[in-house]
Formats: structure tokens, sequence, C-alpha cells
């Protein structure tokens, strides 16, 4: 058993992000998920997260996707009787108007959903080498940020996309967010230059850990998905990695003291200050 502060929390667990290539194939999926799930529990793991989209991609534009339900009994059942906690980097529930919400589930020891948290911000890009991506087509965007409280602390729930609104961050971590989650399906341009900076300064700049486990490889619809899945620290150090092609697992023994070490040592999150803006003021020296 992890070692616990005097308030009862616990102050280290073992973090596992799990990164996949998910198909047009649900069962294919929900098996490959179950394989490595239970990997990252003979690793020790107490706290395993799946990617965004994290059983099915199917080529956008190719019909409704299927139900979910199955996988999400499959994950209850498994962190029933695992006894760990579980989060679905995301699934697509029926929404309004013939759409879709991507979805985040957080599932309890006791096999429970404890919380979920629809993306808020859709991507919808035109890359400079063409690619065009339009997530809003089939995605309705949520409108409300979610903490849960776990065991270890409490999570900031996000979704891909989300990482680049650094303002979602603050307010997660401003109302108590210990701990961040961005489970992703980031294209190969995006990552290459993006991925690692953006999540080691969300971390960074909030003093809390972040859990970024991500889809690798090719999918229908010629999509190709960057992996690296990540563990970063409150410092920003990155602390676990995966590659960039090969689904797998990354763990790493979470300090929950770090947390408080980062905030103590930069304590920006008191330090903000209500400003205005001066349209005047922009050209005047």
């Amino acid at each position: 058993m992890s070692p616990q502060a005097n308030d009862g929390i616990d102050m280290e667990f073992i973090a596992a992000c799990i990164q996949l290539n998910a198909q047009d194939d649900i069962n294919a999926g929900m098996e490959m998920a179950q394989q490595y799930v239970r990997e990252a529990v003979s690793k020790g793991a107490n706290f395993i997260t799946l990617p965004e989209n994290a059983f099915y991609m199917q080529e956008p534009g190719k019909g409704a996707p299927p139900s979910p339900d199955a996988a999400i009994a499959l994950c209850s059942a498994l962190a029933r009787e695992l006894k760990i906690w579980l989060l679905i980097g995301s699934v697509q529930m029926p929404a309004a108007e013939n759409k879709s919400c991507n979805r985040s589930l957080l599932i309890d020891d006791q096999g429970n959903i404890v919380a979920h948290y629809d993306k808020i911000h859709l991507f919808d890009v035109t890359l400079k080498n063409g690619e065009h991506y339009h997530e809003s087509a089939r995605i309705a965007g949520g409108d409300k940020a979610v903490i849960a409280q776990m065991p270890w602390g409490k999570l900031g729930m996000t979704v891909c996309y989300d990482v680049r609104f650094p303002h979602l961050y603050r307010t997660l971590a401003q109302a108590g967010a210990d701990f961040l989650s961005v489970p992703a399906a980031f294209t190969v341009t995006t990552g290459t230059a993006h991925w690692h900076v953006l999540l080691r300064t969300r971390a960074i700049e909030n003093g809390c850990y972040v859990f970024a486990p991500a889809q690798c490889g090719s999918h229908p619809g010629n999509r190709h998905t960057y992996g690296h899945s990540l563990i970063v620290a409150p410092w920003g150090e990155i602390i676990a990695e995966a590659s960039a092609d090969k689904t797998g697992i990354i763990t790493a023994t979470i300090d929950t003291d770090k947390i408080a070490e980062a905030r103590a040592m930069i304590p920006s999150l008191k330090h903000d200050r209500v400003f205005t803006l001066s349209a005047s003021a922009l050209n005047t020296w």
C-alpha cells in the first residue's frame, strides 16, 4: 500500500498511460485495451489512463460510431476486479442534432463512473501542408470544466485540443486540481511541433502532474497520430515517455508532495491580478 499523509490522502501512487492504435473494429480495440490494463496492473499501477478515442477510430464521415456501452462496461468491470482507478480518455456518446460528444470518463476502484467530461474545444484547423480537420461537424462541444476527487488528490479532466487553451487549466488548478489528464489523438504534424512544449507548459504554469496517454500510428482515413504518451511532473520534467509509433505502457511513481513543493517555490497560482486592456495605450510610450 502507498504511504499516507496525515489527512488520509495517499502521498504516492503509480500512474500508467496506455498508448494505443485504435482502428475501426471496436471489439479489437476493447481487447487491446484490456490486455494493456492488466499488464499495467502487473507493473503496480493504481491509476491507469487510456487515450482519446480509446477503442475506436473510424474514417470521418463514414457513419455513426458504434455504441461505446460495452467498452464502458468492460472498463467498469476491470476497475472493480483489479481495484484500480481507470480513466477512459474518451468515447463518442450520442448528443443532440445527430452529433456525438467526445466524453472522458473516470471510473473508481469499485467500478463506478464518478465523473465525466465532454471535450470543450473542438479541432477545426487547416494546416499549411493541406491537412484539414473539422471536428465540430460531428462532435458537439461541452461547456463545463470538471474536477474529480481521487484517493490521491483532485483530477482536472480535459481532452486533446483543450491543451491549447491555458485558461481552462488555470481554472482547474485554482479550483484545486492536483493532476491534469490530457488524453489525446494528436496529429503527427502538430505533435512534432507542439506536443511536448504544451504539456510541459501546462504542468509548469499550474504546478500539476500531467497525464497524457496518446494514440499512435496509422488509422482509417489516412490519419496518423503522434504517440509520445507523457507523464510530466509539476516542475516540468518529463518522467515517462512512450515511443512515437508503438503501442504500450509507461508508468511513473507520483509523489504528491512534489505538487506543494513546486507551488511553494513559484506560487504563481496566487499571483494573478485583475487588469484591463487600454486600446489607447497600445501606441503610447
